[in-house]
């Protein structure tokens, strides 16, 4: 009996050895471009501001448009980010929680817009007039809630805050979720007669609170 090459057996893989080899290509691939469409599309709605503001399109009261998308952009990435860890969790895509955080990032981008639309542009940084005005109406209470739950959130967002503050950097960033109840109620008492996009935010909010309860996921996660 001839003794087979070794060359030859170390060419000839097993084929469920280069099946696998092949899946996770595929699976970086996917991921690489899954991650470029969620910054592409958390871009989007800056890129049209800039567009709009450049050709007259933001409406006969800009400001007020500013304010308004600006806002909108932030209570979605922020809503996108807490839908992120359900998601990997319940559906077993650990891929998608490297998301989290840029999803996060440019919810607090858009919230610190919002804001500055809000004191420098419609205000005019005149502070004993923006005290006023917080003091009067309490959507602006709730809004300013909302942002800065989310501050020491995007301050504490890397890798060296994460390994300093140990465990209590996941209780901390539970913060997002106190962020977007108050950002909800910030639209809602905002908005004056249709309050149908406001609900369907808070909806929102409301089932990804509820996934966190472990015998929600258990259930999804049987199905």
């Amino acid at each position: 009996m001839v003794p087979r090459p070794r060359a030859l057996e170390a060419d000839q893989s097993p084929p469920h050895r280069a099946s696998t080899v092949g899946r996770r290509a595929r699976d970086g691939r996917w991921r690489a471009v899954v991650q470029v469409v969620v910054h592409a599309g958390a871009v989007v709605p800056l890129v049209m501001l800039i567009g709009d503001a450049l050709t007259g399109g933001l409406t006969a009261n800009p400001i007020q448009a500013l304010t308004a998308r600006t806002g909108t952009a932030a209570l979605v990435c922020l809503i996108l980010s807490l839908a992120v860890t359900p998601f990997a969790g319940v559906g077993r895509q650990a891929w998608a929680v490297p998301l989290r955080r840029p999803l996060g990032l440019y919810a607090f981008f858009y919230a610190s817009l919002h804001m500055a639309t809000f004191a420098g542009l419609d205000y005019g940084l005149d502070w004993r007039l923006i005290w006023d005005t917080v003091l009067e109406k309490r959507y602006i209470v709730a809004g300013a809630g909302a942002f800065v739950s989310m501050l020491p959130l995007a301050l504490t967002s890397t890798r060296g805050w994460q390994r300093r503050l140990g465990p209590g950097w996941r209780n901390l960033h539970r913060l997002a979720y106190l962020a977007a109840i108050l950002a909800v109620i910030h639209f809602l008492w905002l908005v004056k007669a249709d309050i149908r996009q406001p609900v369907a935010y808070g909806v929102g909010v409301a089932v990804l609170l509820a996934l966190r309860l472990p015998a929600v996921r258990r259930r999804l996660r049987s199905w």
